[in-house]
Order: C-alpha cells, then sequence, then structure tokens
C-alpha cells in the first residue's frame, strides 16, 4: 500500500484592490516560498479557505509536478473564481504528496485520490470548483450522509461512528 503525507496549509498570498482581493502566486515556488521544498513532487493539491472553518475550493492532480499543475491558467482562474465569493478569508494550499518510490508515479492512485477528495469536498462545499467527478451520488442514508438537517437517532450515530463519517 503507497502511503501519501499531507503538507500544509500553505498561505497564498494576496492583494487588496479596488475591485476586490485578488490572489498572488508569483513567489509560491520560489526559494523564499514555504513550500518550495515541494515543487518536483507528485500528488493532489487543495485550494481551499479558512474563514471560520475550512471550505475546501479547488481540488487537482499533479502526475508531472505541482510546480507544473498546481498554478497552471486554468487552474488560476478557478481559484480566483472561488477566493472571489468570500469577503474574507485566508487562501489555503494543502498537498497530498505521493511516496518517494523507484520506478513509475502511480498516477492511477493519484486519480483515485483525487477522486475521493472532489467527492469529500462536494460534501463539504457545493460549490466546489471541480467540475469532473464533482457530481454528488443520487442516495442517502438518513442521519449518516448526505441526509440534511435534522437530530440524528442512536443508531444513525454510532452507524456513522462505525464508518467514521461526521455528519
Amino acid at each position: 500500500m503507497a502511503a501519501f503525507e499531507v503538507h500544509g496549509a500553505f498561505k497564498i498570498k494576496y492583494e487588496k484592490r479596488k475591485g476586490g482581493r485578488t490572489l498572488v502566486f508569483d513567489e509560491f515556488w520560489s526559494k523564499d516560498g514555504e513550500g518550495h521544498y515541494l515543487a518536483n513532487e507528485r500528488g493532489c493539491y487543495v485550494f481551499a479557505i479558512r474563514n471560520r472553518g475550512l471550505t475546501p475550493i479547488y481540488v487537482g492532480k499533479a502526475t508531472k509536478s505541482f510546480k507544473q499543475e498546481t498554478f497552471n491558467a486554468t487552474n488560476r482562474h478557478k481559484y480566483h473564481n472561488g477566493f472571489s465569493e468570500y469577503g474574507k478569508g485566508t487562501p489555503l494550499m494543502y498537498f497530498v504528496v505521493h511516496s518517494i518510490q523507484r520506478g513509475q508515479t502511480n498516477a492511477k492512485q493519484i486519480a483515485e485520490i483525487e477522486d475521493f477528495l472532489i467527492q469529500a469536498g462536494v460534501a463539504s462545499n457545493p460549490g466546489l470548483q471541480n467540475v469532473k467527478g464533482s457530481l454528488q451520488p443520487l442516495w442517502s442514508i438518513k442521519g449518516v450522509i448526505r441526509s440534511g438537517a435534522g437530530k440524528r437517532t442512536e443508531a444513525e450515530a454510532e452507524f456513522g461512528k462505525l464508518f467514521d463519517i461526521q455528519e
């Protein structure tokens, strides 16, 4: 079993401008940047906002390197769209790093983790910027997953604990 490690949260710089706040990515991978040591790694990344808790905004995967894929033009657009929904809050980046091993990167495992994180992200934030993989299943388990508001029964709470599902 391949073990992946979480690194972060790394703050993304932003500037206040007349039209609102805008993200600044230029120095993130520089040698002075907090996360520069991850530039050539692979895995998944999550752009999030800290504002009365944490909210995922976008989930992506990097099978070449984080430096090549995390801040490409398409992703920057998605980050800006998600960030613009919040008048306050700190933009953050998390990285789920593929373990160092011999041979090729296991792109299939990275894709599986990305799919899982997208599904978890949509459950947490229906406004997640991902398009691919973001459709929620058309089922729920009352009091356990995707069931809406309401107090859980003792059985539902215990069942949720059994699978470590927090509703």
